[in-house]
Parts: structure tokens; sequence; C-alpha cells
């Protein structure tokens, strides 16, 4: 098992402190004096180009960060989780989503992942040949997958980031409890050639239950009861919850509890994605996740992505006081990966005591946003620019598009190159006088705009430059992401994989939702009961 080791306690951490206060005015221009290195902050592996150059540290800093993970005992924490060990604590789990896509015959459960695998593959294929029909003998056009959370959130930022290979068939998604949500999916779809994916492990989500129920109504109104069997599947592990929906037994595919729900889409909760991009798709993401997880097994830490990028953020939340970091995808097909990042790494290190039980006292999660370059260029960036946070970023990008619309490639390209650079370098207020200077504008006025037009820099970014977008480098993507996480947490000794402080929130959810019916109502606060009261009487 992993050992409790409180980081703040560690000689590296203490040597760490002190470093800051030697580097943290140093600007990124000065460190870029010695001209090696980028050479010596860059990890090329495969297909990935990792360029972290352009971070506030020097050979000093790394070194004392990669002490940090071996006075925590990283190392023998990733062997726990590799073998099974059950790492989250406090519900006895293993974590194990990494055997989901492990190719070797020794894989934990690997008979077991196999046979769902093999499920999988099997229905897929008959709904995309047409094999698989509806119920009145028409070819399925259009799947709607009914989740929450991981069972959403992971399907359907892959299925957009893989339009690209996606085949005929319409994927739709429904997550949110809102109705109007609901609506607005299946107003326009055909019963007849409609496939239902309802993804929930206990098949008692309220949103994903309530979702679920009102599209069985609306297609047993058009269709009948019989057909509901031709039309639903489920990906679950209640059985009798199931049965009792109508969905017939050879349409469910299982789930296990040591996948926690947001590493779950390579697991059958990946059906949709599956049906989108045909399972040959579907097997390359998991190869290439799989071919990250060797890397990161196996590679010193001095070369491991997943372990310098955790370390580059523990560096920034703990020393310099950075409380986020922007996701920045230079690419419209990954528009929906800072959403799912957010939950993996926010639920994930969004934690306030450590494994032994005992409150924090230093800095736990990050908060996590961003938008697809170049648009988040008109958007936020004039605040990491000129702001006053610090705000670290990750810039993904792609040396080859995929429809070969080469002017734009460069266009796009060069914005991105451009930024982390002017985010590196700023522009001094010298720099902005002597372009002033040739223009019509008095001196005075040069002197009044100066202050506006000057960029301090020193802003930090991550470069991770892909050959190009396929299944396989985006499975590498986001499992580079997932141990990242892993590596965060092992540092600030929590339990990362699980997520106690959601459940509160449904809770009491339920309980107003009961108030809505009851006259004797449960006993609220003064504002929660005057917004109850003018919710339902108004």
């Amino acid at each position: 098992m992993m050992k409790n080791i409180n980081p703040t306690h560690t000689a590296a951490w203490q040597k760490l402190q002190s470093h800051y206060s030697d580097i943290k005015d140093i600007h990124l221009r000065e460190l870029f004096g010695n001209s090696s290195r980028a050479s010596e902050f860059t990890i090329a592996w495969k297909d990935f180009y990792v360029d972290y150059s352009k971070n506030r540290l020097d050979a000093t800093t790394k070194s004392l960060l990669i002490d940090l993970a071996n006075e925590v005992d990283l190392k023998g924490a990733m062997q726990s989780y590799f073998s099974g060990d059950k790492i989250n604590g406090t519900e006895d789990r293993a974590v194990l989503h990494t055997a989901l896509r492990d190719e070797k015959e020794s894989a934990f459960a690997k008979a077991e992942v196999s046979k769902v695998k093999a499920s999988i593959k099997t229905f897929t294929d008959a709904i995309i040949t047409g094999k698989h029909t509806g119920a009145t003998g028409k070819q399925i056009t259009d799947v709607v997958n009914i989740g929450i959370g991981g069972s959403d959130l992971g399907p359907v930022m892959v299925v957009e980031a893989l339009q690209f290979y996606k085949n005929h068939l319409n994927v739709h998604f429904i997550s949110n409890v809102d109705g109007d949500h609901v609506a607005e999916t299946i107003k326009n779809l055909n019963p007849e050639t409609t496939l239902f994916v309802i993804v929930s492990k206990t098949f008692t989500t309220q949103e994903t239950l309530s979702n679920a129920t009102t599209v069985r109504e609306w297609f047993v109104e058009h269709l009948n009861e019989e057909a509901v069997a031709s039309h639903f599947v489920a990906v679950s592990t209640n059985l009798e919850a199931i049965a009792d929906f109508g969905i017939a037994s050879e349409n469910v595919f299982p789930m296990w509890n040591w996948v926690g729900g947001r590493f779950s889409l390579w697991s059958s909760v990946g059906l949709s994605i599956a049906l989108a991009v045909g399972y040959d798709h579907f097997e390359e993401l998991l190869t290439g996740a799989y071919e990250m997880d060797v890397h990161f097994k196996e590679t010193p830490f001095e070369d491991n992505i997943p372990v310098i990028t955790a370390l580059l953020s523990v560096w920034y939340n703990n020393f310099f006081g950075a409380e986020t970091e922007a996701i920045i995808p230079y690419t419209q097909y990954l528009h929906r990966l800072p959403a799912y990042l957010q939950q993996a790494i926010m639920e994930s290190n969004g934690k306030s005591v450590d494994r032994n039980g005992e409150r924090v006292t230093y800095e736990t999660g990050n908060i996590i946003w961003g938008e697809p370059g170049t648009n988040s260029q008109h958007a936020f960036f004039q605040l990491i620019h000129q702001g006053t946070k610090l705000i670290p970023a990750d810039f993904i990008g792609f040396k080859k598009s995929l429809h070969g619309k080469e002017d734009h490639h460069d266009k796009l390209m060069a914005n991105f190159f451009a930024q982390t650079e002017a985010l590196m370098n700023g522009k001094t207020a010298d720099e902005v006088a002597w372009e002033m200077a040739g223009s019509t504008l008095s001196r005075k006025r040069i002197e009044q705009l100066t202050p506006f037009k000057v960029f301090e820099g020193n802003k930090p970014t991550t470069t991770i430059l892909i050959d190009q977008l396929t299944p396989k480098s985006l499975g590498a993507l986001i499992a580079m992401y997932e141990h990242k996480i892993f590596v965060q947490g092992v540092v600030w000794n929590i339990y990362s994989y699980d997520q106690w402080g959601v459940e509160l929130g449904k809770q009491l959810a339920k309980q107003v939702l009961s108030d809505f019916q009851n006259v004797e109502k449960s006993q609220h606060d003064v504002s929660t009961k005057s917004l109850l009261n003018h919710y339902k009487n108004s």
C-alpha cells in the first residue's frame, strides 16, 4: 500500500521553499540565457514532443522536485497503483482503469475484460453494419447516450474529438436532469431508428434514471413496450433494475467497482465511442493509453511526461501560489477536453483531508479551465498576459491537420507558437517606446500609453506538440493527464479516487425534492426556506 507521508515534512520540500526564494523573481528571459535550455527541458516520446522549458524552473528546481517524488515514495505508489492494491482507501477499492487497456496476458482481470470487449465489438459491429435493427426492421441511425459525470464527460469528449473518424451514426448525449435538455435532444429523433445507451453503474443515479424514464415514456408512446428491448441497452451492474426497465439481458454491458466513473471511458462506458467511430478505432484509443501507461511505469522520472507535468503543477500550486491552470488545445476537435479534465482533476484532487484523515496544511487541487485556441486568444488571454494572477497553461497542438487545410493550419499554429513566446518574453517599456517612436504621437502621449502596452511576460507554459490527432494519440494524451492526477495525489498525500463531496449535494437535493410534495417541510436555513417558498408559490 501507499505510504502516508506529509510532503511538507520532507527534506526536499524544505529545500524547495528555500530555492523558491532564490528563483521566484528570475525572469524566463534570463533563464533562456542558457543556449541548451530547450533541449534540457524537452521530452520526445513516440509522436509526442513536450517542451516545458518555458516554465519558471532550472536544473536545481527539477532535481529537487524529483527528490520530492522519491521522498514521498512515488515509485512504490506506482507499484500499488498498477498491481491492484486498494489505493482508494475510503472505499476499499483498487484503481485499475489501466487494466482495461493492458495488452499483456498477465493483466489484472484479463479474461473478464476481454469478454466484455468482445461483447462491445460484436454489438457495435451489428449496429454499424445494420445487422441489428430496431423493432420495426429499420436500421439504427442515431444513438443517444444517457449518463452524467464520468458516464457522459468522457464519452462526449472523445466522440467530439474523433469526429473526423466517425461513421454514419449520429451520436447524442443527455446528461443534465433539466427536462429542456431531454426534450431538445429527442424532439427531432425517429424512435424507430434510435438506440438509447443508459450508463449508470448502480442504475439509481437520479439524473440518469429521470432522463431514461422520460425517454422511455416518449419511446413507448410512439412504438410500444415490447419494442424497448430492441432500442435500449445498459451499462450497469444492477441486473434486477435493468430487467424491470425492459432491457434484454444480452444488451447489458457490465462495469466493475475498481473503475472509477471519471476514468471509465476505457470500459463499457465507452460503448457510445465505439458506436460512433467503430470498434477498431476504439481499440486504437486503448492502445494509445496503454503505451502511455508503459511510458509512465518504465521511464525514469527525469524523462517521464506525467511525472514532470505533475511536479510542475505542485511547484506552481504550492510554492508560487498559483490556484488555476489553463488547458488550451489548438484544435476545435478538443473543445470538450477542458470540461473533461475539470472533472478528472478537480473531483480527484479537490481534497482537504490527507490519507491519515487529518486536515492538510497546504494547498491541494488546481482549478482547471480553458477553451480552444485561437478563440481563447480573443476571450481570456488578456487576463493571462496582463492580469495580476499567475496562470500556468498547457498548449496542446498538432503538426498535421486532419482535413489538409494547410493555409488554415499554418495560421493556427503560428498563433500557437507565438502565444507561448509572447507569454514568456512579454514586452518591455523600452520596446513599447521604440515601437511608437515612429508614429505621429507626441512624446507626452507615448509616455501616457507606454504603461498600458507593457507586458510583464514570465508567464509559464508547457507545449505538448503531437504529430496528428488520431484515436491512438488521443488515448495517450488522456492517459497522460490521468497519471498526472495520480502523481499529484501521491505528493499531496490525499485519496484521489473517492468523491464524497459530490454526495452531499445529492442527499440534500432528495430532501428538498420531497419537501415540494410534503406539507411538513424539513428544517432549512432562512435563505433556503425563502427561496423554496418563492419557487413554489410564484
